[in-house]
């Protein structure tokens, strides 16, 4: 049994001791035909050494790190990375899309990319550049910090406090570090480029705070050391302008800042520096004060020319025609610029000769050039006076000529007032024809009565005053003045009728023919049964009267009633006498005589019976017909009196 076993065990070890012969003699011929089939440079030790760099570079390659790679393939998602792993990496296509939509990877490109992992659940390698960028934006940061350097950033946009800044990564800039002064328009600096310095960063939070205020400052020091050197009064500088007020313009020097007052900004009128400048400007200054110890400096720009008033009188003497800008309007006239720094006022009054220019907005507005004449210069003072109408004819030295008084013209009434009528001559003159002289007889209260405005009239030239530019006309000149004809029309004792115009306390008017009235005053009209004069008579009623008195130069007629009626009973009288005298002439002798007897031994002797003329001189007919005097219609509300008489 032992013997037995021991057999099998060596034939079974003789087997395999056969087999493992044949394995090394296939395997000695696989090596040699493999020794034939390689490169005599590829031996195995150089293949050995291989492999092992190979399992090198994969350990050295870790997450999280930051690698080189090449762009070897671009698909619809994914552009695949080699970076020397066993196999290729992959980023998303969107990391690759700029801001307009393209696509910037191209294969062949190297790119630096983070790998995040080494391999996902699909056995994929994972890579992103945008955090490779980032984490190299960090390394940055830090070593600008460090080093105290700076960085270039692009404001794109407002936030609560300040303002947003791409330095790679997103940064906050404080309001009150973004310049040396306050900035009051904040949204002019999206946009811009800037150097900042980084004030303090957190990586894990992800805050970076800026500065552009720091980067000023210290530029403002250096250049202030180089200011103060050259800095002195008459020095002239080249600036910036800083800011700008309603009285003038800050300028930067380099590091000190100076003062243009508006006054010291041009020798012409300036109503804002922002009319001549804007902030940003490079400016040409001269020093005119410096206080070093107050660090203030006093700049101007009109300095660096001459004063153009130097040379005024000689340029402009009186009687010059020239052109010139009106800058400015005023109640009292018009100021034009006839070079940069001089300036004249032409008055209103000097603007027109024939307008009456209330304001010269009128005839001018401001930018507008006119020609002027120079009337009188006063250089001492900087005043110039200027005349517009000058430089034209004057329409009244001829005005005279052309109408002489009592000339007739023609033309359309231009205005109408209380006092008259203004009728258009000539271009720019009006004539003036006033109340009194529009009637000889009609009573006018107002122009409007008569006339209306754009009515063509005729009229008289009465008086041309050329010193005061009046031209006065009549209309009633036109025709002889009836009153002249009056006294032989209307003698002392003659009968009129005519219509009752008005009943006054003194009396009532009377309108004999139009426009001629009389008066017959309370005392010339006779009395009712109760002793009333005027209740008789109303307004419209025609009556008959006599003249007693005329006066044209006071164009008045006196009339009455009271004569009217006792001429008129003296006349019946004699009338009677006349008719009835011859048929009753013995009767009456006879009845006289007896009376006169009887009279005779009634009456003492010294008694003498008066005789028939005398007993008609003591009649009411005979009593004084002295001429009552009508008061003009002014007078009618007066009081009642008795008239003077004409004289």
């Amino acid at each position: 049994m032992g013997k037995g076993t021991d057999e099998i065990m060596e034939g079974n070890t003789g087997d395999n001791n056969m087999e493992e012969a044949n394995l090394i003699s296939e395997n000695n011929d696989l090596s040699q035909t493999a020794a034939e089939a390689v490169p005599p440079e590829e031996n195995p030790s150089e293949g050995s050494s291989f492999m092992e760099l190979y399992e090198e570079s994969l350990r050295s390659i870790q997450e999280g790190e930051v690698v080189k790679g090449e762009i070897v393939q671009i698909d619809k998602e994914y552009v695949l990375v080699d970076i020397g792993y066993k196999s290729e990496g992959q980023i998303r296509i969107e990391e690759f899309i700029d801001a307009n939509g393209n696509t910037t990877a191209k294969v062949g490109d190297q790119v630096e990319v983070l790998l995040e992992r080494k391999e996902n659940d699909d056995g994929l390698i994972i890579l992103s550049k945008e955090k490779a960028a980032k984490i190299k934006i960090w390394d940055e940061i830090k070593k600008v910090y460090e080093e105290d350097r700076t960085i270039r950033g692009k404001i794109i946009s407002r936030v609560k406090g300040g303002l947003s800044v791409d330095i790679g990564l997103q940064a906050f800039l404080p309001g009150s570090q973004v310049d040396l002064r306050p900035i009051r328009d904040m949204d002019s600096l999206v946009g811009t480029e800037h150097n900042f310095k980084i004030v303090k960063y957190n990586k894990r939070r992800g805050n970076i705070v800026l500065s552009r205020r720091a980067i000023l400052e210290s530029e403002r020091l250096a250049l202030r050391e180089n200011t103060l050197k050259v800095l002195e009064e008459n020095a002239i500088l080249e600036g910036t302008v800083k800011n700008i007020t309603d009285y003038g313009l800050f300028v930067d020097l380099g590091g000190i800042d100076g003062l243009v007052h508006i006054t010291d900004m041009s020798w012409g009128r300036v109503g804002h520096p922002s009319e001549l400048y804007q902030v940003g400007d490079k400016i040409t200054v001269k020093v005119l004060s410096f206080d070093r110890e107050k660090e203030r400096v006093s700049l101007g720009v009109k300095q660096l020319t001459p004063d153009p008033w130097s040379n005024a009188a000689e340029n402009y003497p009186s009687g010059t025609r020239i052109q010139g800008k009106v800058v400015s309007l005023t109640d009292y006239g018009a100021f034009v610029e006839i070079e940069e720094g001089v300036e004249g006022l032409i008055h209103v009054s000097e603007m027109s000769w024939t307008r009456k220019v209330r304001h010269p907005s009128q005839l001018l507005s401001v930018g507008e050039i006119v020609d002027v004449m120079v009337l009188h210069m006063d250089a001492d003072k900087k005043r110039i006076s200027l005349g517009m109408k000058q430089v034209e004819p004057n329409p009244w030295d001829v005005i005279a000529e052309k109408y002489p008084v009592g000339t007739t013209i023609e033309g359309k009434i231009k205005n109408i007032t209380d006092f008259g009528i203004f009728i258009g001559i000539d271009e720019g003159i009006d004539g003036l024809v006033h109340i009194s002289d529009i009637s000889w007889t009609r009573r006018i209260k107002h122009p409007s009565e008569v006339y209306k405005k754009g009515q063509e009239v005729q009229a008289v030239v009465l008086n041309i005053d050329k010193d005061n530019e009046r031209f006065s006309l009549g209309i009633k000149q036109l025709v002889s003045d009836p009153w002249n004809e009056i006294p032989v029309k209307y003698k002392a004792g003659t009968r009129v009728t005519g219509t009752v115009t008005n009943v006054t306390d003194f009396g009532i008017f009377v309108e004999l023919e139009e426009g001629i009235e009389g008066l017959i005053h309370v005392s010339e009209l006779p009395k009712d049964k109760k002793g009333h004069s005027l209740s008789r008579f109303q307004v419209d009623d025609v009556i008959q009267a006599k003249v007693v008195n005329v006066s044209p130069e006071e164009k008045k007629i006196g009339l009455s009633i009271r004569k009217l009626e006792e001429t008129s009973e003296k006349a019946a009288y004699s009338s009677y006498l006349n008719n009835h005298g011859g048929a009753t002439s013995n009767l009456g002798e006879l009845l006289k005589e007896e009376m006169m007897n009887l009279q005779k031994h009634s009456l003492p002797e010294d008694d003498e019976v008066p005789d028939s003329a005398d007993s008609e001189e003591d009649t009411p007919e005979a009593a004084s017909e002295e001429p009552v005097a009508a008061p003009d219609s002014d007078d009618r509300e007066a009081p009642e009196e008795k008239p003077d008489q004409a004289s």
